[in-house]
Parts: C-alpha cells; sequence; structure tokens
C-alpha cells in the first residue's frame, strides 16, 4: 500500500491512479509522492497485465502541484552547489522521462489545479483532460517565487506548442483556465467534471501503446528553434531585452528559463532534460533564489500562520470596527474590514467628509470589479456595511476602534480620549500612526496595556502588510488580539516596539533622507531615481516623496522636533530640502508638482530642481548611488534589531519587502546583509562612512557580529532546528 497513490486495475487492464497527499487539501509533489510514483511507474512499465493508465487526484481542487516552498528551500539550502540542486531536478525528470517512455498508453484526467510540478507530470502522459471548472487552472505560478520549472517544463511545453507560445507561460507565470489550455494546445479535451475519468479511460482504450510525438525520428518543433527560428529574433533578442528592462540584472530566472529553452529545444529530449536541470541547479542554487523562497513564501507562511503570537488565549474575531479619520488611510482600513464582513463606523470632523470618503471607496470597488477581483453585488454589500457616525457614544459597542487622522500628536491624543472614554473597557483601541510614539499617546486613553499601534500601509486595498506597535505597557494579550484582527482582514503581520518611526517608517525615512542628502549635495535628480530602479526598488526616492507628499513630510520632521526625538533620528540630512519644497508649494502628487511635475501625459521630473539644488559637474557612478540607498536601509533595519525596535530579523525581512518595497531579490534588508556577506558589507560600510558621512558607521555591536561573521536570517533547517 502506497502512502500517497492509490491503484486500482479496471476491465481491460487500465490502471486507475488516484493521488491523494494525505493530511493536506492539495497534492503536492514531496518526496514520498515521488518515491510512490517511481514505484508505480515501474509497475506500470512491467506488469504485462497493465495495459495503460488514467493518473487522477482524490481532491477536487487539486491535481498536483510543486512541492511545498519549505520543502524546496529546504533542499536546494542543504545542496553544497549547482550540480548537487541539479541532481534535485534530474531524480524528478527521471521518474517523469519513465512514465512517458513506458509504451503504454498514460492519460492525466486533470481535475484541479495542475501547477509546476503538477503541470510537468500531465506534459508526460500520453493524453490530457482537464475539467470543465471553476478550480482547475494550468500554469506555472512558481516562476512568480523565483523557482523555474523542475522536471521537462522548459523541454516539453515547446515541443508541444512551439517556443513562441510556450516561453510566455514559462516566464509569466500566468494560469490558464480550461478553455484557455485547450485553446494553447496544452490539453488535449475539456470534459465536465463528472466525465472526466470516464472520458480519460475511453481515450486510454483506443490505444493500445503511445508515443510521445518529440520520441518520434521526423519530430519537428512547431515554429521552429533555436537561432534559425523564423520567430528567433524576436523571442530571444527582443526577449532577453524586455527581460531585463523589467527584471534588471537582479534576477537569475528569466535568463536562465531563456537559456534552457534556446539550447534544449534543439537537442533530443533527453539531452534538453539534462540541460534544464543544469539551469535548474544554477538558480536553485543562487543567492537570490533562496531569498524569494525564504522571505516570499517560508517566512510570509509563518507570519501568517501567527506562529509568533503570544501565547494567551484566542479572544471572539472583530464584529465591529470603529475608525476616526476618514482620508486615504482611514477609509482604506474601513474598506478592508468591510471586505472580510465586519461592520464599520466610520467618523471625520463632519459628515460631508465621511460621504466624500465612501465615494472615493465605491470608486475602488468599481475598479476592482472592472479588474475581475469583486462581484457587483459583493462590492454592493462591502459598501453598504460601512455607516457613517457623528457622535463618539456610537463607539461603546465597537470591539476595536482605530485613529487614522493626520500625523499630530495632540489632535490624536485629544481623539483618543474621547474614543476611549465611550468605549467599553474590553474593546482595543488603537492608533493607525506611522511615526508618533504609542507609548506617549498611550496616556491619553487611561488603559495603556489595552492600546496599541496598527499601522497600514498605502493603497491599503493593495498592500499586504500590517505593521503592529507594541508601547512600554502594551499586554501580550493586546498584541496577541491585535494580531488576531490583522489575520481576519487577511493581512500580514509584523510586531516591534515603539521608537522614533518604529521599524519601516524608521526605514522608509532612510532611503528618503539619503536621497535628499543627494540631492543637496549636486547629484543628478535623474541618477537617484535610475539608480533606485536598477537596485529594484518599485518607485524612486523623489517619487515616493511626492506621493506620501512634501507637507506630510514636514509635519512628520518637526513632530520629532517637539517631541524631543535624538538628534541623530531627525533626519537632518532631509529638513532642508522639505523645507525648500513646501517654501515652493510644491508638495506633491496631490496638487500636481512636487520633485515631477505631473499632468495628462504622466509625470516627468521638474526641470526647475537644478535652480534650488544645483547639479555639480562630476557625478558619482550609479553603483555609488545604488549602495548608498539600499546600505543606509538594511544598516538601520539592524540598528532596529540592535536597540530592541524589533526582536525577529525575519519580521525585518517581511516589513521591508511588503511594506516600504525594499527589492524582493535581496530577500529584505537583512537578508540583504547576509546575502552580500556581513564582513563584506561592513567594509563597504566604512568605505561609505569616510566619504557621505558617519551615518554608514556601523556600532561596536555591528562590528562584533561582523568578527563572527554572523547571520541574521537562519537557513529553514536552522529555523526548524
Amino acid at each position: 500500500m502506497m502512502e500517497t497513490v492509490r491503484f486500482e486495475l479496471l476491465d481491460g487492464g487500465i490502471g486507475l491512479v488516484t493521488i491523494d497527499v494525505p493530511g493536506s487539501d492539495e497534492n503536492r509533489l514531496g518526496n514520498t509522492l515521488l518515491r510512490d510514483l517511481d514505484r508505480l511507474v515501474e509497475r506500470i512499465r512491467s506488469d504485462d497485465s497493465i495495459c495503460g493508465a488514467v493518473l487522477a487526484s482524490a481532491k477536487k481542487a487539486s491535481f498536483l502541484a510543486s512541492a511545498d516552498a519549505a520543502e524546496t528551500l529546504a533542499a536546494v539550502e542543504s545542496a553544497d552547489s549547482a550540480q548537487q540542486a541539479a541532481a534535485l531536478a534530474r531524480s524528478i525528470s527521471d521518474v517523469f522521462r519513465k512514465l512517458e517512455t513506458c509504451g503504454k498508453p498514460v492519460a492525466a484526467a486533470i481535475g484541479g489545479a495542475a501547477l509546476g510540478g503538477g503541470l510537468e507530470l500531465c506534459l508526460a502522459c500520453h493524453f490530457r483532460i482537464v475539467a470543465d471548472d471553476t478550480l482547475a487552472r494550468i500554469g506555472f505560478p512558481d516562476v512568480n517565487v523565483g523557482l523555474p520549472p523542475t522536471a521537462g517544463g522548459t523541454q516539453r511545453l515547446p515541443r508541444l506548442i512551439g517556443v513562441e507560445k510556450a516561453l510566455p507561460i514559462l516566464l509569466e507565470g500566468r494560469l490558464l483556465t480550461p478553455q484557455e489550455a485547450l485553446a494553447a494546445g496544452i490539453v488535449d479535451a475539456v470534459a465536465s467534471a463528472e466525465e472526466l475519468i470516464s472520458a480519460a479511460l475511453a481515450w486510454v482504450r483506443r490505444h493500445e501503446r503511445a508515443r510521445q510525438p518529440w520520441d518520434e525520428r521526423d519530430f519537428a518543433i512547431p515554429g521552429g528553434a533555436g537561432a534559425q527560428a523564423p520567430h528567433a529574433r524576436r523571442t530571444f533578442t527582443a526577449g532577453t531585452a524586455f527581460l531585463k528592462a523589467r527584471d534588471g540584472e537582479n534576477y537569475p530566472l528569466a535568463k536562465m528559463i531563456l537559456s534552457s529553452v534556446f539550447e534544449g529545444t534543439v537537442v533530443s529530449i533527453d539531452v534538453g532534460l539534462k540541460i534544464e536541470a543544469k539551469y535548474f541547479g544554477k538558480v536553485a542554487s543562487h543567492a537570490v533564489t533562496r531569498n524569494l523562497l525564504r522571505t516570499g513564501v517560508v517566512s510570509r507562511r509563518r507570519a501568517d500562520s501567527l506562529e509568533w503570537r503570544p501565547a494567551v488565549a484566542k479572544g471572539t474575531p472583530v464584529g465591529k470596527l470603529g475608525v476616526i479619520g476618514a482620508g486615504m488611510m482611514g477609509a482604506g482600513i474601513a474598506l478592508a474590514a468591510a471586505s472580510k464582513g465586519i461592520d464599520v463606523r466610520l467618523m471625520d470632523r463632519d459628515r460631508t467628509t465621511v460621504e466624500a470618503a465612501l465615494a472615493r471607496l465605491a470608486g475602488v470597488l468599481e475598479r476592482e470589479q472592472a479588474a475581475g477581483r469583486v462581484h457587483s453585488a459583493r462590492a454592493g454589500e462591502i459598501l453598504a456595511r460601512i455607516k457613517p457616525f457623528d457622535e463618539i457614544a456610537a463607539l461603546s459597542d465597537v470591539d476595536l476602534m482605530i485613529e487614522a487622522v493626520y500625523e499630530d500628536r495632540k489632535l490624536k491624543e485629544t481623539i483618543l480620549a474621547s474614543a476611549a472614554a465611550a468605549m467599553r473597557k474590553d474593546a482595543l483601541i488603537a492608533s493607525n500612526t506611522s511615526t508618533i510614539s504609542i507609548t506617549r499617546i498611550a496616556e491619553a486613553t487611561r488603559r495603556r496595556d489595552g492600546f496599541i499601534g496598527i499601522h497600514f500601509f498605502s493603497p491599503v486595498h493593495r498592500m499586504p502588510l500590517v505593521e503592529l506597535i507594541s508601547g512600554r505597557e502594551t499586554s501580550q494579550s493586546t498584541l496577541a488580539r491585535a494580531m488576531d484582527f490583522v489575520r481576519q482582514i487577511g493581512r500580514t503581520p509584523i510586531a516591534v516596539n515603539d521608537s522614533p518611526g518604529f521599524y519601516t517608517s524608521r526605514v522608509f525615512c532612510s532611503y528618503i533622507d539619503e536621497a535628499m542628502a543627494m540631492l543637496a549635495e549636486g547629484v543628478r535628480p535623474s541618477l537617484i531615481e535610475n539608480a533606485a530602479r536598477i537596485a529594484g526598488m518599485p518607485i524612486g526616492p523623489l517619487a515616493v516623496t511626492d506621493e506620501v507628499t512634501l507637507d506630510l513630510q514636514q509635519l512628520v520632521v518637526r513632530q520629532a522636533e517637539e517631541d524631543d526625538v535624538p538628534p541623530q533620528r531627525r533626519r537632518q540630512h532631509a529638513r532642508a530640502v522639505i523645507d525648500k519644497m513646501n517654501e515652493l508649494g510644491r508638495l506633491g502628487r496631490k496638487i500636481g508638482r512636487g520633485f515631477y511635475d505631473y499632468g495628462q501625459g504622466g509625470r516627468a521630473l521638474w526641470t526647475g530642481i537644478g535652480d534650488h539644488f544645483p547639479v555639480r559637474n562630476q557625478q558619482p557612478h550609479v553603483a555609488e548611488v545604488r549602495d548608498r540607498l539600499l546600505y543606509i536601509q538594511a544598516l538601520e533595519s539592524a540598528r532596529c534589531l540592535e536597540e530592541g525596535v524589533l526582536t525577529n530579523p525575519i519580521d525585518a525581512d517581511l516589513g521591508s519587502v511588503l511594506g516600504i518595497g525594499f527589492p524582493r531579490w535581496t530577500g529584505g534588508t537583512l537578508s540583504f546583509i547576509d546575502t552580500v556577506g556581513i564582513r563584506n558589507f561592513t567594509d563597504r560600510l566604512h568605505q561609505l562612512a569616510a566619504a557621505h558621512g558617519e551615518r554608514f558607521t556601523p556600532s561596536l555591536w555591528f562590528e562584533e557580529r561582523a568578527v563572527r561573521g554572523a547571520r541574521f536570517v537562519r537557513t529553514v533547517a536552522e529555523q526548524a532546528a
């Protein structure tokens, strides 16, 4: 009896193979399933009583997907070389190759999703039929987290449908519906879920033997392959240029998929599979791939499962939420909660402001409908859950209240005091502040243990992260309940301790401030912006400052001074530039002018910047600018860990990638240090400090870690231990 598959020999000698990985709602191609498939293939090949087989799934939503990301990451982390990582791919590929060359017809009855390795198994079958079901999807989503096809995807798919049609599917990670897969030629037929297996069995009964087209002597790839193919110039040359523009030089995956297809499709399938395994080994052993998997999948999953939640009893979910402040953030929070079935009461200084916020939210939902992400009926239900209110007394029965007014401590304290007085004593009270001390404003509530910072990111309906900030007296129970709420609305929580700027704002401000320092030094604005994009930041520091607005930045800086924030945290490098832009009335995108000018044709850097921040004759190399922008953020993260603002390095990585757009390829700010190597990183800090100032000087704590060669983020195996 096999652990993950069931085999039933039906009349006529056809074997029905049912994949059913125990203990999970989906089938994944783990080590146990691969071992069982290998034994099964050998049985099908050698047993004369078996005339053919149909592969199916016991799970309605899942035919088969690739191995769990944690298992894959642990395997590639334990591989000492690209050759060892390639051997992992070959171990899967060899089983699939034995299946397609067994000499007997094998059909895949695809009920549910066939993804990554699951699709590769289907491609190794001689016939593919998929259920006409909304749960059925076909594709290679693993490329979105840095993993290329492992077991024949780059070889069989181009041979099946042609290189030109296959490459977008291999590179983009888009999932195809059954009808799209049929139109593309990836599957041979579509059937109802009820008739799926019977149709697959009927095909096997009609075929005594089966052989893949690419194993025939006269086989030619549709549309041609290699440099001589008619499409080669646009497919490979233009494709490489497009990928370079999209990904820069930071991600190895796309280039290696192109290389695998280009080299592998001009030779035999067996040689092509070896080429694919070689490139898989190179990608899987690459630090970028490990960073993407660890932070983007494994660490995020751990955070989403509330692995670091304080060990206190789980309370009741939030049923009613109060939000004070109907601006962009407050309205976004209301929408996020209402989308998950929570009744929301939204308040601002007057009813007109709230009505305007509701109108904006209606527009957001209309755009979500147009994109197919929200059904029209559901959009109406969501909006109906958000009710305006005028009196603080309306908060008397809410489970949680979040204050989301602009960054003015005295205003926040006034609102929080009134709200706390009106609320139940067991209800949570929170602030969405991004910079103001949680410990300090908690005093206004007279319930310091039940107060916490819940910091969302803009736009709230798109951003997956929520930063939870504990004040000095915030209880563990309050933190746990806040984490539960964040998961209730489908967001990823990180937990940090109170400090000027907390964690994400502090690191984000270091990014902006370094750009401001360079601007004041005479570095060309376009060089600053382009270096940031080359580094992998989603938006340049000048453009993002326009988005968050220069007047808000000025308010934050002045509030920090008023609150006696230590001088080294007061953003002295940005103050002069921010003040000058405010003086000039260039406040950012909201008024159409900031560092950029905004118009119907898009945005363009303001041509008058040089009149106020003269550009020097000699410009630094782009690598110098890139390093200043990345290293200062990573160093600031390390300082947060050193000072106890962070207690979990994984929160640093998740917060920087999901919250402030630190480049995904790095794995996050602390993983970036590990990737560079802490000793190399420290050497570079000293160079930057000598050239640009002591803000780059590492602390004694950091220097001691460098001497030990200590990593910040442990491997998956180390975490499991």
